[in-house]
């Protein structure tokens, strides 16, 4: 079996994300509507890519050239909230389990940690995702409380669990007094 690629989304990955997140099973897991069309996702993938320095990323995992899932952190931009980002992950339900949601988290806390100045990364899961919120403890998120009735899913209002990571190595200045 091939690798599992990491790159930035493209707004050439519109069909391919309108295809992934109009499955009932995976967008019945996200804060999205169903059936999003494939020109919401070009101008979405449009915007984010003419966002000049930013850092919000858009990922994509693939496999020899198929989207498997993707990642999205959007900053808040808040002046005093500037250290955190909100996170969004799916996966193609053909795709679950085999490592693309790792890859994607991996990148992504990579790509906090390392490069854009934040601190905290935010999230909310329903409570029963139960595959979501092990990925996420692995990855150092934490659940920080229970929203009741927090989202309309299928005709039922639903708890979810807000959730959140802070950088496990907070950067400092070479030669910094400690």
């Amino acid at each position: 079996m091939s690798p599992i690629v990491l790159r930035r989304a493209r707004p050439a990955d519109a069909a391919a994300f309108a295809a992934q997140l109009a499955d009932a099973s995976v967008f019945g897991n996200l804060m999205q509507m169903p059936w999003p069309s494939e020109d919401l996702w070009r101008q979405r993938l449009e915007a984010s890519v003419a966002a000049k320095e930013t850092a919000e990323v858009l990922l994509v995992a693939e496999r020899d050239g198929q989207l498997l899932g993707s990642l999205g952190l959007h900053p808040v931009d808040r002046l005093r909230r500037r250290h955190a980002a909100m996170l969004g992950i799916s996966v193609g339900a053909a795709h679950q389990r085999q490592g693309v949601g790792s890859a994607l988290m991996k990148g992504a806390c990579d790509y906090a940690d390392g490069w854009a100045h934040l601190l905290r990364l935010e999230l909310e899961v329903f409570v029963d995702n139960h595959a979501a919120i092990a990925l996420y403890r692995r990855f150092g998120f934490v659940e920080e409380g229970r929203h009741r009735a927090y989202a309309l899913r299928n005709g039922r209002y639903e708890d979810v669990f807000s959730m959140a990571r802070l950088h496990p190595h907070p950067p400092r200045a070479e030669g910094a007094a400690p």
